[in-house]
C-alpha cells in the first residue's frame, strides 16, 4: 500500500470518529449523582410532606445547640499522683534507699458552663480536685488558665474562675418543674470531642441511695453521657440547665445521672461567696421505716426517718424530739426516706428555725428545730461490735441467750441462734437490748416477761444499742 492509499484511510478514520463524536454532542450526558431540588438541583427529596411537629421539635433542638453552646466550656486539668509499685509500697527500706515515691502526671478531660460574665465556672469536683493545673477552652477556641474557688466533694459541685469579660452565660431552670417524659439535652465534651450535643429524655427523678455522693438527689436521663461529659450542663427545649450532668452507670446504656440544678444553685453560691459549704445539723441518728416497723408504730405507710439516737444538748434534744420519733416532713415538705431528711436538713440552712413533723405514740406532732451547723457537730466516735462470751442455757423464742449488761440498763445478748428469729432480723452477739415495744429492759428477768407476754404471733420493737449507734428492729414471733 503507497503513502497516498494511507492519507485517505487515515482520513476517512478521522471523519468517522469526528461523526461519532458529533452525534455524541447530541445526546445528554447522564448526571453522576442526583441532587435535591432543595439544594438547586432537579432531584425531588424522598419524602415531601414531612410532619410539622418534627420539623419544629427539629428546629428547636438546633436553637437550643445555637443559644446555650457559646456559655459551654471544656476543661482540661494536669494533676500528679504518686506512682510505686506494689512491693516497693510496703518496705520500709524503700523509701530510704531510692528516696521518695515516684509521681507522674495525670491528664483528664470534663465540662462545665459559664454562669456569670466575669468567668464564674460551674463544674463537677472530680473533674478539678487535685488539680495542679487547669484549661479551659470556650467556644471561640480561645484558651484560659483557671483557679478554683470552691469544691464540694459531698455533692461533687466545683466552683472555677478565668479572668475574662463579656462573656456569654447560661440560664438556670428549675429542676423542681421536671417530670418524666420530657425531653433532656446535654452538651459537653465526650472523650474530648468538643461540644457535642446528645438528647434523650428524663427517665426519673429523685434518685438516691446509688452510692455515688453523700447528698444525693439525681435527674436520670438516657441522653447519651460519657466521660468528659462530667460537670457540663443538662437542658430542657427552653435551653435552661436544668442538671449538672455527673455520673454514667458503666454496665448499662442510655443511665446516666445529674444533679438537679434547684439543689446545685445554693451549693455554688455559697462556694463563689466564701468558698465553703455550711450545712444543717439537726444532732439525731435516723435509720429507714420498713414495713414491718411501720405496723409496728402504727403508721400507715412504711415512710420517713426513725430516730434511733439523740445527741444530747443538740438541737433535736433542744427542740423535744426523743427516740422513737418518727419524722415525716420537714418545712412541709414530706419525708421519703433517711437520706432524703439528710438532703433536707443540710439545704434548710444553718440558724434557721425549721419546722419539723413527727409521729409519737400513734399522734402527729409538730415541733420547731433551730438548725445547728454541721460543722460544730461532735465528732462520731469509731463503732465497735461489743463482744461476748457464749453462755450456755437455753434460746428463747427469738432464738437469743441474754445476760445483764455490764455497763447501763438493758441485756446483752451473748448468743444469737443462727437461723432465729432475732438472727435473722440481724441483731447479732454483742448487741444490748434497751427496750421491747419501747418498754425498758433493765434486766434478763424484764426481758423474759415482755417476751413471754407477746407470745406466738405477737409482735416486737426491739431498741438496740450496737456499740455508738442505736437500731431499732421489728420482729414478729412465731
Amino acid at each position: 500500500m503507497n503513502i497516498i492509499s494511507r492519507i485517505s484511510i487515515l482520513l476517512v478514520t478521522a471523519l468517522l470518529s469526528a461523526a461519532a463524536l458529533g452525534g455524541c454532542k447530541g445526546k445528554s450526558e447522564a448526571p453522576l449523582f442526583l441532587e435535591s431540588n432543595r439544594k438547586g438541583g432537579e432531584a425531588e427529596a424522598p419524602v415531601k410532606d414531612v410532619p410539622t411537629d418534627i420539623l419544629s421539635t427539629q428546629k428547636a433542638f438546633s436553637n437550643v445547640s445555637k443559644k446555650v453552646t457559646p456559655s459551654v466550656v471544656n476543661i482540661s486539668t494536669v494533676s500528679r499522683k504518686k506512682f510505686v509499685q506494689p512491693f516497693f509500697e510496703t518496705n520500709p527500706l524503700f523509701e530510704e534507699f531510692f528516696g521518695a515515691p515516684q509521681t507522674r502526671r495525670s491528664k483528664s478531660l470534663g465540662s462545665g458552663f459559664l454562669i456569670s460574665k466575669d468567668g464564674y465556672i460551674v463544674t463537677n469536683d472530680h473533674v478539678v480536685r487535685d488539680a495542679e493545673s487547669i484549661q479551659v477552652k470556650l467556644s471561640n477556641d480561645k484558651i484560659y488558665d483557671a483557679k478554683v474557688v470552691g469544691g464540694d466533694q459531698k455533692t461533687d459541685i466545683a466552683v472555677i474562675k478565668i479572668t475574662a469579660s463579656d462573656l456569654p452565660t447560661a440560664v438556670l431552670g428549675d429542676s423542681d418543674k421536671l417530670e418524666v417524659g420530657q425531653w433532656a439535652i446535654a452538651i459537653g465534651n465526650p472523650f474530648g470531642l468538643d461540644r457535642t450535643m446528645t438528647v434523650g429524655v428524663i427517665s426519673a427523678t429523685g434518685r438516691s441511695n446509688m452510692g455515688i455522693e453523700t447528698y444525693e438527689n439525681f435527674i436520670q436521663t438516657d441522653a447519651s453521657i460519657n466521660p468528659g461529659n462530667s460537670g457540663g450542663p443538662l437542658l430542657n427545649v427552653y435551653g435552661e440547665v436544668v442538671g449538672i450532668n455527673t455520673a454514667i452507670v458503666a454496665a448499662g446504656q442510655g443511665i446516666g445521672f445529674a444533679i438537679p440544678v434547684n439543689m446545685a444553685k445554693p451549693i455554688f453560691s455559697q462556694l463563689i461567696q466564701k468558698g465553703s459549704v455550711s450545712r444543717g445539723y439537726m444532732g439525731v441518728t435516723i435509720q429507714p421505716v420498713t414495713e414491718e416497723l411501720a405496723q409496728s408504730f402504727g403508721l400507715k405507710q412504711a415512710k420517713g426517718a426513725l430516730v434511733n439516737d439523740i445527741i444530747k444538748g443538740g438541737p433535736a434534744d433542744k427542740a423535744g424530739i426523743r427516740q422513737g420519733d418518727v419524722i415525716t416532713a420537714l418545712n412541709g415538705n414530706e419525708v421519703k426516706d433517711p437520706s432524703h431528711l439528710q438532703r433536707l436538713v443540710a439545704e434548710a440552712g444553718v440558724g434557721k428555725t425549721a419546722k419539723i413533723s413527727i409521729f409519737r405514740d400513734g399522734k402527729a406532732l409538730e415541733l420547731s428545730i433551730t438548725l445547728a451547723s454541721a460543722d460544730n457537730a461532735p465528732k462520731q466516735r469509731q463503732r465497735e461490735e461489743r463482744g461476748g462470751q457464749q453462755g450456755e442455757g437455753e434460746a428463747d423464742l427469738l432464738g437469743l441467750i441474754v445476760e445483764k449488761a455490764e455497763q447501763g440498763e438493758g441485756v446483752t445478748v451473748v448468743d444469737a441462734v443462727r437461723g432465729g428469729i432475732a438472727a435473722e432480723s440481724g441483731i447479732k452477739r454483742g448487741d444490748v437490748i434497751v427496750s421491747i415495744n419501747r418498754k425498758k429492759t433493765s434486766t434478763p428477768a424484764e426481758y423474759a416477761r415482755v417476751i413471754q407476754q407477746a407470745g406466738r404471733g405477737g409482735h416486737l420493737t426491739i431498741l438496740v444499742r450496737r456499740g455508738d449507734a442505736s437500731i431499732y428492729f421489728a420482729l414478729r414471733l412465731k
